[in-house]
């Protein structure tokens, strides 16, 4: 998977540039309203444009899912893209945003690479590869109790209609942790659990493309990925909690009470 942990690395890095490039003209740029507070800006489809055909150029046959143009069709192996996670952020000015782009094969999550063109930071992982920052390895922390504990979330800002479970998984873990962050871009709020900046995250409703290279990267630095029933069907739910063993064990048992039998 070497190759073509390569051609995402390539991929990422010329989309995280084009995104760098324009971030000092938001103000000029076209923006689209796709939904309640979701939106997409010409530097969105640019960089995915420029993904895409790296990504082709390399492997013709392959398929892609993207958040901004959909599904391309093609054989077993599927690029899974966001280009611009964070996008609010970035039209605001707001130093959160990244590229993501993973790699499956039959299902199974083979490649993820998230970049931060801000940090220049390149988190990377490949199944049974270990997981990497730059060219540091990376670990999830390993904290045995939620004291002292900070913790990453993501609100579900699309809709409302989780929003009183989610303020009861909020509070019950904001009383017992040290802090939340809440900073607008789940892969990275991933890429930070892998890291050791977040002990652990939790989010309700996100996509596959946002998530995809993050679970990956977490996984490889030794962190557990489960949905709010204790399972793996994360990509269809949208719903994630993230930590090391333990970590993950203890956000379980305080979000678990206020879970609907919609969120599972």
């Amino acid at each position: 998977m070497q190759p073509m942990l390569n051609i995402a690395v390539r991929a990422a890095r010329s989309a995280g540039d084009l995104i760098l490039r324009s971030s000092d003209n938001v103000g000029r740029l076209t923006i689209d309203q796709k939904g309640k507070n979701d939106y997409a800006s010409e530097v969105d489809r640019m960089a995915e444009r420029e993904i895409i055909n790296i990504i082709k150029t390399a492997y013709p046959d392959h398929s892609i899912l993207a958040e901004e143009s959909g599904g391309h069709v093609g054989n077993d192996f599927v690029w899974v893209i966001d280009p611009l996670d964070g996008t609010t952020n970035f039209l605001h000015g707001f130093p959160q945003y990244a590229v993501s782009i993973a790699l499956k094969c039959k299902g199974r999550l083979e490649v993820g690479v998230i970049y931060d063109p801000l940090r220049d930071e390149l988190f990377t992982a490949k199944r049974g590869g270990g997981a990497m920052l730059n060219n540091r390895r990376l670990r999830v922390t390993q904290p045995n109790v939620l004291k002292g504990a900070l913790l990453g979330t993501g609100f579900p800002f699309k809709t409302d209609e989780h929003l009183d479970a989610y303020v009861g998984m909020f509070k019950a873990l904001t009383t017992e942790c040290a802090g939340i962050r809440r900073a607008g871009s789940a892969a990275l709020d991933l890429a930070y659990v892998a890291a050791g900046r977040l002990d652990g995250y939790w989010e309700i409703g996100i996509m596959e493309w946002d998530m995809a290279a993050g679970i990956l990267i977490v996984k490889e630095a030794g962190g557990v990925v489960t949905d709010f029933s204790f399972n793996d069907k994360y990509m269809e739910s949208g719903n994630v909690i993230v930590g090391s063993p333990k970590m993950h064990q203890l956000m379980y048992q305080l979000i678990e009470p206020h879970v609907t039998t919609d969120l599972k």
